[in-house]
């Protein structure tokens, strides 16, 4: 137990609820807490108990189950009875001195007496405990074993008064936190993976091939598939269970409760009712559906009609609510709609859940009084059983029932939030099929209804049965996309507004620029010869040049010179020193600069001195005008270095101190790459996981350390078509070594070779090779078990305070998000690309919404841009995704229900958040995000009326001034020649013109749009496209306030951008990689 950790903070917190629930308690419904001396619970061993209120308690508390231990909570200590290792787990809650958390006391079993002398001490220590006659007590939990009768003998000869604490001590665990919450967000994703992918395709499977299958052999198939990798979403198997055994049933007879079993009857093509659910770290889920096969119109109305009062409830449930009041209303609305229900419906609508599957004190009922709390979890199912299908076939489809059932989550408002969120409308788990006679009738008619295949089902000669969402929910996509983003876009601006509104009027602080002093005194001034001689002096201590100025010794700090430069003109030597001054950075932003702008400035000084050495003088005069040169040079350079490394580290967090753990088991890895790297070489390393972190040791002993609490993601990617394993942490606040800062901190190994020498005569049946290919995939495999492995161990050593994420491979789509063209790949919570250098980590948790730019049919690529819930942070850019994955992206966005929009231009976004956090109230009144909207009609407004506006706009952004001119010789040049392969292709719109043709039609539009006729002198025409010629517009483009882009849209199809300096207008080729349509040709005059 010693290689556990306990979650110190959690373990705090709730020990302090309970405490502060004793000590004031603020239930209304049950107030068996108030009147307590001591509260004591035992765990003994029993592998048939599954859920008890001893056990949920110690995992509430202690993360962990600790069988045949005793847990007595007094009103000053808490003492712990239990087994030598399980006490050196225990040991980590001894340390913690925290205001409210009474003392921890441990004791050891001792088995020499059979613990009577630990009993005694605890019944002592009981007695002690206030007034020491009333216990509390979980009258219900009996744990069968020797420790356990031993110590109940003991408490009863005590006699000391019983009370039950079950009901109380649930309805603390019931609000969940932010851990707990989590835990059953993934738990619920498995149940609804192995709900979707495995029963619902092997139900089909059973139905379409016609088989014989037991309801027994279903639910056994549902228990393995927890097992299975591909139903887990990628969490580890160990830590996952079924939460009960699952639940088939059709054919007639159903019964409604989660204690029911799956009977050994074969599955009925009817109704088929079906429930199960996960355990992820002891924390349960629910889901619960009902399958139609040929369902009636009655049928239909009477699913349609359960599912609507499931709606209701979700609307009801909020905090502060009574849960009876829930049941009332719930009963009254469905008295209102189908009062011919009301004798049908279940008896409850649902039960809290959590550690325990069921909590039956707290139940969507008629008797309930408690109230509902923020952050419960219920199990929220409704149900309408004995119906009746007067039009079945056979007497099993007589008699039916419905039922559905969900985790929810009880948030601030309603409705509730539904954490397993499967499709439960009729047409997703509606059945329908045919049999041969009914095909044979309808033969003459295929041909008709061929386009609407949606609604018809083929016949029993396929028995083609297949859910109805396959099909016809293949062409309403599109139309549930729009319609679940319309609810995304009316909760965008609220949430936003909101936001924007607790966050008040805060603003960046402007950077003033340190006043630097050379000297503070006159007594500070070096005495040397060569001030005394009015000669340049360069004084390293403080780092000041002293010139002499009209006879003058004049001190300028070193950060008040911009440059120098030195030449040699005949007999003279010049010295030129360049200083900073206001107006030097045209365009720029100065006004944290300089203290004083209103002051007199120097701008340059110019020294000559002669090279002739005259007669008796050891060297010539322009010596030291060479010497300052040099130590200027060296001050300079030593200056810069500190103060860019001071700038690193101004804006730094600072970490809490790495505590080591001595345990030998602690999990490793070796021989590990780090990126960035520390220094220029790239050497190899060991990192290990301590405590509280990571640290990352060197070859040659440089270290780095990664806290738990600065990880906001942390990633494994495999070796599954990738040359390096790889673990990567994306950090909350960045962290310093190599001499920068780091947000981004990568550890991998390379796998195979990533070069191959091509000289080497290579054969397929090369024995070497072929052996080379073996322990390649051999050395894949063991690096992606040690891994896996090293994972596995951190997340279960930190209480998934660290928990990995793989992205998912097959969701991926190619992008630019830098420079270059790499594969974009989703995980649970983050867009990632991880293999390339830069990394590009995008947490979805932060999107506050996703625009598409350059949506027109006719290009090949788009662009992707992702806005910020932090308005001040620069927004991330995609480049150049093929269009043909916007559909894959959109869908994967509204799954993840992140609001997208799109637009055919490009949009200048740095302004666009300017103006928006400068007055968000405006912005949010004018309708917020809507303008991004196609249909809006804002887009072209603001193109039109704010282009002179923009006429004079320079972007401002320091690393956008600095890579500008590098960036955009690159992509021009990569234009250039892409263009020029398109010239070589010709079109068959243009084959059957003369070159004639092609001129007179070039000479109709440079008139129709005034160009000169510079380019019809040099033979560059324009082809058009069905008659249609292309249009060019290349001042309105650079002038449109949202549409002014950086380098990568320089030559989009959209729309030429002027560069200013083409006064001629010479009309640009169309880009060749976005607009396959239109092709250019090189006359030949």
């Amino acid at each position: 137990m010693s290689s556990f950790v306990l979650d110190k903070e959690s373990f705090v917190r709730r020990i302090k609820r309970l405490y502060t629930e004793w000590k004031a308690p603020s239930t209304g419904h049950d107030d068996a807490l108030s009147n307590l001396d001591c509260i004591m619970s035992v765990v003994g061993v029993d592998e048939d108990v599954i859920y008890s209120k001893s056990m949920a308690l110690q995992l509430w508390l202690l993360g962990y189950e600790l069988t045949d231990t005793i847990s007595v909570f007094a009103s000053d200590a808490i003492y712990f009875l239990t087994s030598k290792k399980k006490i050196e787990f225990l040991k980590q809650a001894q340390n913690i001195s925290e205001e409210g958390v009474p003392e921890i006391k441990l004791l050891v079993r001792d088995r020499t007496d059979k613990d009577q002398a630990n009993f005694e001490k605890l019944i002592k220590t009981i007695q002690n405990s206030k007034k020491g006659k009333r216990l509390g007590v979980f009258t219900k939990d009996a744990f069968p074993g020797e420790f356990s009768e031993a110590w109940k003998k003991m408490l009863s000869a005590a006699k000391f008064e019983h009370v039950d604490i079950s009901t109380i001590i649930a309805y603390l665990m019931c609000p969940k936190d932010e851990a707990e919450i989590n835990n059953i967000r993934k738990a619920s994703l498995v149940s609804m993976e192995i709900f979707n992918k495995y029963l619902k395709d092997e139900i089909m499977d059973i139905i379409d091939s016609d088989r014989k299958v037991k309801h027994t052999k279903l639910s056994d198939g549902c228990e393995a598939a927890i097992g299975e990798k591909k139903y887990t979403s990628g969490l580890d198997p160990r830590l996952l269970d079924m939460a009960y055994p699952p639940i088939i049933q059709s054919g007639g007879a159903y019964s409604l409760k989660f204690s029911a079993a799956a009977d050994k009857n074969h599955l009925h093509f009817g109704v088929i009712v079906c429930s199960l659910g996960a355990r992820y770290k002891s924390y349960c889920s629910n889901i619960s559906r009902t399958f139609l096969v040929n369902p009636t119109e009655a049928m239909q109305e009477n699913y349609t009609f359960l599912v609507n009062v499931q709606e209701e409830i979700l609307k009801l449930l909020i905090p502060n609510s009574k849960l009876c009041e829930v049941y009332e209303k719930t009963l009254a609305y469905v008295k209102k709609e189908k009062p011919n229900m009301v004798d049908n419906l279940t008896k409850s609508f649902g039960f809290a859940m959590g550690l325990e599957f069921r909590e039956n004190s707290i139940v969507i009922g008629p008797k309930c009084q408690a109230l509902i709390k923020k952050n419960m979890v219920f199990n929220l199912h409704v149900g309408i059983s004995n119906l009746t299908n007067p039009d079945a076939a056979d007497k099993e489809g007589k008699t039916y029932a419905l039922f559905i059932g969900d985790t929810v989550l009880v948030g601030d408002t309603a409705p509730a939030s539904v954490m397993t969120p499967s499709k439960k409308k009729i047409k997703n788990v509606g059945i329908f099929i045919k049999d041969d006679d009914d095909e044979e009738e309808d033969v003459d008619d295929k041909k008709a209804t061929k386009p609407d295949q949606s609604t018809e089902i083929l016949g029993r000669s396929k028995r083609n049965a297949v859910l109805d969402s396959k099909l016809r929910n293949e062409i309403n996509t599109e139309e549930k996309r729009k319609e679940h983003q319309r609810e995304l876009a009316q909760q965008l601006n609220e949430r936003a507004r909101e936001r924007l509104a607790k966050q008040g009027n805060s603003k960046e602080v402007e950077k003033v620029r340190k006043n630097t002093v050379s000297y503070k005194s006159m007594s500070q001034i070096p005495r040397e010869p060569e001030v005394k001689e009015l000669k340049l002096y360069v004084d390293k201590k403080y780092e000041t040049v002293i010139m002499p100025v009209f006879g003058i010794q004049v001190p300028f700090h070193i950060s008040t010179i911009k440059n120098i430069s030195q030449s040699v003109e005949g007999e003279y030597t010049y010295l030129r020193i360049n200083f900073f001054h206001p107006g030097a950075t045209m365009g720029r932003n100065e006004g944290g600069l300089y203290p004083q702008p209103e002051a007199t400035f120097v701008k340059e000084v110019t020294y000559r001195s002669s090279n002739i050495k005259e007669h008796g003088e050891v060297a010539a005069p322009s010596a030291n005008l060479n010497n300052a040169f040099r130590l200027i040079k060296e001050v300079q350079k030593r200056f810069k270095t500190r103060e860019a490394e001071e700038r690193e580290k101004e804006d730094l967090v600072k970490q809490d101190t790495l505590i080591l753990s001595q345990n030998k088991g602690n999990p490793k890895l070796k021989d590990l790459y780090i990126r960035p790297n520390i220094v220029t070489k790239r050497m190899t390393g060991s990192l290990e996981a301590h405590t509280n972190g990571f640290r990352y040791i060197s070859v040659r002993g440089d270290k780095v350390d990664i806290l738990y609490n600065n990880i906001k993601s942390a990633f494994f990617q495999p070796c599954d078509g990738e040359m390096i394993i790889l673990l990567h942490f994306h950090l909350k606040y960045a962290i310093m070594f190599g001499k920068k800062k780091h947000v981004d901190v990568q550890f991998y190994t390379e796998v195979g070779e990533i070069t191959t020498d091509l000289g080497k005569h290579q054969h397929m049946h090369d024995r070497d090779d072929l052996a080379a290919e073996q322990a390649e995939r051999e050395l894949r495999h063991k690096l992606k078990t040690a891994f896996k492995s090293f994972c596995e161990k951190v997340e279960a050593m930190t209480k998934a305070q660290v928990e990995f994420d793989t992205p998912f491979r097959e969701l991926g789509f190619p992008g630019a998000p830098f420079r270059s063209t790499v594969t974009l790949q989703p995980t649970s919570g983050s867009l990632v690309n991880l293999t390339e250098w830069p990394p590009f980590v995008i947490t979805l948790d932060d999107v506050e919404l996703v625009h598409f730019e350059r949506v027109q049919f006719h290009l090949r690529n788009f662009d992707m841009i992702f806005v910020f819930k932090e308005y001040n942070k620069k927004v991330a850019m995609v480049n150049a995704i093929p269009m043909n994955m916007l559909d894959h992206v959109k869908e994967w966005l509204n799954s993840c229900d992140i609001r997208y929009s799109e637009g055919v231009q490009s949009l200048n976004w740095q302004k666009i958040m300017k103006t928006i956090t400068d007055d968000p109230d405006g912005f949010f009144e004018q309708g917020g995000w809507t303008f991004l909207d196609p249909e809006s009609g804002s887009e072209a407004d603001n193109e039109s009326a704010e282009s002179e506006e923009d006429e004079a706009y320079n972007p401002t952004d320091a690393e956008s001034d600095d890579e500008t001119d590098e960036d955009d010789s690159e992509y021009s040049e990569a234009s250039e020649d892409e263009s020029d392969d398109s010239d070589e292709l010709g079109s068959d719109e243009e084959s059957g013109k003369d070159w004639s043709d092609l001129e007179r039609e070039a000479a109709e539009e440079d008139r129709n749009n005034d160009y000169a006729t510079d380019d019809k002198r040099n033979g560059k025409f324009e082809s058009k496209k069905h008659g249609k010629s292309s249009k060019h517009s290349p001042s309105k483009s650079s002038k449109d306030k949202y549409h002014n882009r950086d380098k990568h849209h320089s030559s989009s199809s959209s729309g030429h951008k002027s560069s200013g300096k083409d006064k001629d207008r010479k009309r640009s080729r169309e880009d060749s990689r976005d607009n396959g349509h239109s092709k250019s040709k090189k006359s030949r005059h």
